[in-house]
């Protein structure tokens, strides 16, 4: 069980990097570059929203999976953009080579698994691939044309990918995206009443989670991590340690919660769970947040996702309680793999840490709990 955490932990480490990795998409903001991490966050965030139209033989949660997993191997390949002359033969093959290298840090069984999962998003003939795929070549497109101003050499390439590029073929694959991104393209305003338009506008609304700012760090130290690579990297934690949870629960219901968890955010931001904050008064503005932001989709659609907000919020269900204890444990982890990371800053001692923390990882997987404890004991004795 030790060596299965042990592995489970590497993999996820190493999964972190995918929080450098810089696309050539910017956030909506136009503040700097979108990292790959926070576009899986937004690509399967995508999946979740545009459910309603998938066709019968489409698993939304698989497809959620394989967003997921798509771009973890651009930790060693990079991220390659669509418009320039590459060689992609030369990027498929280092691609597969990363796949095994980082999917081998898992258990043999888990690994064998997400590559699987992985090969079948790049092969794309299955239903669910498809579908993922064709998520994946909507969303930059809606990038660029729900900036705030965007930008002419993107809206270039916009219209390129649209009129002969990757994305034509939504045409007649996803034609209500084809003709909504054809539309603004051309300086058109669709109609903002239809069930296209308000998920789109909840989505571009889901962007500003990528500007909101936590007080762990990445692992690399170099800055702090944002809400919505965040809520990627709390999902990924899901799939993987969902094995350790203490009472069995709908793992896709799990990783649904987390993708949405933090969503408030982008009203209120990020409260530090050491920090000095008015729990009540936090807690109001969280509620009118959720209004507001589930209210931007489709009235069946928004109502079914704050519910499951809500019960995240509760803590009840076996299923929000270790949706709970991954969102708990994974700054745990980073602030031990980055030297204490915040903990000094907020002056956080072991006891503090059990109170806040601690029960509530146990609560829901105390396996995870168990196997920290001589690396938090040790850190807080030299501390």
């Amino acid at each position: 069980m030790t060596s299965r955490i042990e592995s489970h932990i590497a993999f996820l480490n190493e999964a972190d990097k995918l929080k450098t990795v810089e696309r050539s998409n910017v956030l909506m903001n136009l503040s700097r570059a979108e990292n790959s991490a926070e576009h899986s966050w937004h690509l399967a965030l995508y999946a979740l929203v545009f459910a309603p139209i998938a066709a019968p033989e489409v698993s939304i949660a698989r497809v959620i999976r394989m967003l997921l997993l798509h771009d973890l191997v651009e930790i060693d390949v990079g991220d390659h953009p669509i418009h320039l002359d590459t060689d992609w033969d030369a990027v498929a093959q280092a691609e597969t080579e990363a796949a095994a290298r980082v999917f081998g840090l898992l258990p043999p069984d888990q690994a064998a698994d997400l590559t699987a999962l992985w090969s079948e998003f790049e092969a794309s003939t299955t239903p669910d691939a498809q579908f993922a795929k064709m998520l994946d070549h909507s969303q930059p497109l809606f990038q660029v044309l729900y900036a705030k101003e965007p930008l002419a050499d993107h809206m270039g390439i916009v219209h390129e990918n649209l009129s002969t590029g990757r994305a034509s073929y939504l045409k007649s694959s996803f034609p209500e995206a084809f003709v909504q991104a054809s539309l603004m393209a051309k300086g058109g305003q669709p109609d903002q009443d239809t069930d296209m338009s308000r998920r789109l506008a909840f989505l571009a609304e889901a962007d500003g989670l990528k500007s909101v700012y936590r007080a762990t760090r990445i692992l690399d130290a170099s800055r702090r991590e944002n809400s919505g690579e965040h809520s990627w990297h709390i999902a990924l934690y899901a799939l993987i340690l969902a094995e350790h949870a203490k009472r069995p629960v709908d793992l896709d219901r799990v990783i649904r919660m987390l993708l949405i968890h933090d969503l408030v955010e982008i009203d209120v931001g990020d409260s530090p769970i050491h920090g000095d904050h008015d729990i009540s008064e936090m807690e109001a503005a969280e509620q009118a947040a959720a209004d507001r932001i589930f209210g931007l989709l489709p009235d069946e659609q928004g109502t079914a996702l704050r519910a499951l907000w809500d019960e995240f919020e509760a803590a009840t269900s076996d299923d929000a309680v270790f949706a709970k204890s991954i969102d708990r444990v994974q700054p745990v982890i980073c602030n031990l793999e980055t030297g204490g990371g915040t903990w000094p800053e907020y002056n956080v001692t072991a006891q503090q840490l059990e109170d806040r923390v601690g029960w509530k990882v146990a609560k829901g997987a105390p396996a995870i709990w168990d196997h920290l404890q001589s690396r938090i004991r040790a850190w807080f004795a030299a501390a």
